[in-house]
C-alpha cells in the first residue's frame, strides 16, 4: 500500500462519550494500516483505556510532532482542540459520532472511505480565521483568550439588561442596552449568533458579525464589520456582566471593564474530503432541503 501523506497523526476525541473506545481504536488501526504512526491525546488515551496500548502526548507535544490530528466527537471538541493546535498550524479532520456538525463533517459510519484517501492526500483544504481579545480593567490586561465562534459580552444569570458602549477601531459606534453582544467569526456565524436573529457568513468572507442578544431598541440590528477591525466592547451599566470566548468564561465584570476583540495571526486548517461542500453542510444541518422533491 502507498504510504500516507502524513508521518504523525494525532488522535483527539470526547473520551466522555458513550462508546468512544472502539471508535478510537478502529481509526488508531486505520491510520496505522495506511502507513502513518499514530499518537493519542493524553487525556483521551486515560480516559479511555487506551493510554497502554498507544504512544500519548498532550497538546502542546501533538503541535510539535504531528502533522495531521483527526478528532472524534462534535463540534464542541473540535472547537476547543483548533483554539489550541492554530498557533501550530497544524491540520485538522472532524470525525462526527452524533448529529453531522458544522465542522466535524464526517459521519463515524464513513470513516473509512472518507478517512484512506485523505491521509494519501486527496482532500479539499480550507482556512477559518479566529477572534482573539482581551479583557482591561483600568489599563491592565485581566484576561486574554482566543474564540473560533464568538466572543460574548452579556448580563448576569438574575440580572436586567446591561448597557454597553461599542467602539469600532476606536471610533464610537453605538450604545446598546441588551441581554447582551455577541461578535462572531464567520464559523461562529452558524452558532448563537444565528439563533439571535445574525446573518450566516461565509467562511471565505473576511468579516465578523456583531449581533445584539435581545435588544431593547428594536433599531439596534446586527452588522458586519471587516474582520480587520478592532471591536471594543465597554461596560457601562448592569450586574455580574460576563465575558465568554467560546466556552471560557470571564464572570463579574466590572462598570469600565472593556473587551478589546480583533482577528487573530492564527488560522485554524480543515481537511475535507473531496468533494465537500459547505452549503451541503448548510442544507443538512439547517434542513433546507425539506419539502423539495427527489
Amino acid at each position: 500500500m502507498q504510504s500516507s501523506r502524513f508521518r504523525h497523526v494525532a488522535l483527539i476525541g470526547k473520551y466522555q462519550a458513550q462508546g468512544i473506545e472502539p471508535v478510537l481504536e478502529d481509526i488508531a488501526q486505520f491510520i496505522l494500516r495506511q502507513g502513518a504512526e499514530v499518537t493519542l491525546e493524553h487525556d483521551t488515551a486515560l480516559n479511555t483505556g487506551l493510554a497502554t496500548r498507544y504512544p500519548t502526548l498532550d497538546v502542546d507535544g501533538i503541535g510539535a510532532a504531528c502533522d495531521l490530528a483527526v478528532v472524534v466527537g462534535g463540534d464542541g471538541t473540535m472547537l476547543h482542540i483548533a483554539r489550541e493546535l492554530a498557533r501550530y498550524n497544524v491540520p485538522l479532520i472532524g470525525i462526527n459520532q452524533g448529529r453531522l456538525g458544522f465542522i466535524t463533517d464526517i459521519p463515524v459510519h464513513e470513516v473509512h472511505a472518507s478517512l484512506g484517501p485523505m491521509l494519501h492526500g486527496d482532500f479539499e483544504e480550507e482556512h477559518r480565521t479566529m477572534l482573539e481579545g482581551q479583557v482591561v480593567r483600568d489599563g491592565e490586561v485581566i484576561y486574554d483568550g482566543f474564540a473560533m465562534n464568538d466572543v460574548v459580552v452579556s448580563r448576569g444569570a438574575t440580572a436586567s439588561m446591561v448597557e454597553l458602549r461599542v467602539d469600532v477601531d476606536r471610533q464610537f459606534m453605538a450604545n446598546l442596552r441588551a441581554d447582551g453582544l455577541i461578535i462572531a467569526s464567520p464559523t461562529g456565524s452558524t452558532a448563537y449568533a444565528l439563533s439571535s436573529g445574525g446573518p450566516i457568513l461565509h467562511p471565505a468572507i473576511k468579516g465578523w458579525v456583531l449581533t445584539p442578544i435581545a435588544p431593547h431598541t428594536l433599531s439596534h440590528r446586527p452588522i458586519v464589520l471587516p474582520d480587520a477591525s478592532e471591536v471594543t466592547v465597554e461596560i457601562v451599566a448592569g450586574r455580574d456582566a460576563s465575558a465568554n470566548f467560546d466556552m471560557q468564561s470571564l464572570a463579574s465584570l466590572l462598570h469600565g471593564d472593556r473587551i478589546r476583540v480583533q482577528r487573530s495571526a492564527h488560522q485554524v486548517r480543515f481537511l475535507h474530503p473531496r468533494g465537500w461542500s459547505y452549503y451541503a453542510t448548510l442544507r443538512r444541518k439547517l434542513h433546507w432541503n425539506e419539502g423539495v422533491g427527489a
